[in-house]
């Protein structure tokens, strides 16, 4: 039995090692869509677990089109081991939107209705740590705006996470997001990638991350 587990798990990274762009239907429209490098989509896998993962991070009036795990997480799925979850990434549409052609107005409309109770960002000059500290346990704070185009907006966000029960000793945990709100072929999608946050490096990590994102998908998606 661990042998045949070892050899699905080496069929799996092959097959993570070889990801493509894939096409997914939303509506009358047929999208291209990709995860960043380094991460695979695993929604094929058919796991509990994971779908349970998926449809905590969003709404269920969206529809989820992409979730995808480290390659190294999906060689530990592969092989029955524990995840570390570090870093994820999924992509959204809403619904109510799927059969329609969003146009710009309505776009900026959901952009709008989506980052009002977001509030204005950190001052630039702002100690990320220090700025999270500040904030209510558990409660998402603006870092930064990353991009604003017509058809693309992306924010940077963080949150220090609850202190876990009776380990005050314990060191405090963030953790990073995205929002990246893209209208593409007249489809409204939401990206969005998380990490830990353990130091600048993974601030910087995620920034580029989610700008050379948005650029790979709007290059898949032109006509």
């Amino acid at each position: 039995m661990r042998r045949v587990r070892i050899l699905a798990g080496l069929l799996l990274c092959a097959s993570s090692a070889l990801a493509a762009p894939f096409a997914v239907q939303v509506g009358d429209a047929r999208l291209a869509l990709d995860a960043p490098p380094g991460f695979a989509d695993v929604q094929d896998t058919g796991s509990p677990r994971l779908l349970e993962l998926a449809e905590s991070l969003t709404s269920a009036s969206n529809r989820i089109l992409l979730f995808a795990l480290e390659d190294a997480d999906v060689r530990r799925f592969s092989l029955g081991d524990s995840l570390e979850l570090r870093r994820y990434v999924i992509v959204v549409t809403p619904k109510n939107l799927e059969s329609a052609r969003v146009t710009l107005a309505a776009f900026h409309a959901l952009a709008a209705d989506s980052l009002r109770e977001l509030g204005p960002p950190a001052p630039a000059s702002t100690d990320a740590r220090q700025y999270l500290d500040a904030q209510p346990r558990g409660r998402p704070g603006l870092l930064a705006e990353l991009r604003k185009d017509h058809d693309v907006i992306a924010v940077l966000q963080g949150t220090r996470l609850p202190d876990a029960p009776r380990s005050r000793d314990a060191p405090p945990r963030y953790l990073l997001s995205t929002m990246a709100l893209m209208l593409a072929r007249g489809k409204a999608l939401n990206l969005a990638i998380y990490t830990s946050y353990g130091g600048e490096a993974d601030l910087e990590w995620i920034r580029g991350t989610t700008l050379r994102w948005i650029d790979e998908l709007q290059r898949l998606n032109l006509r």
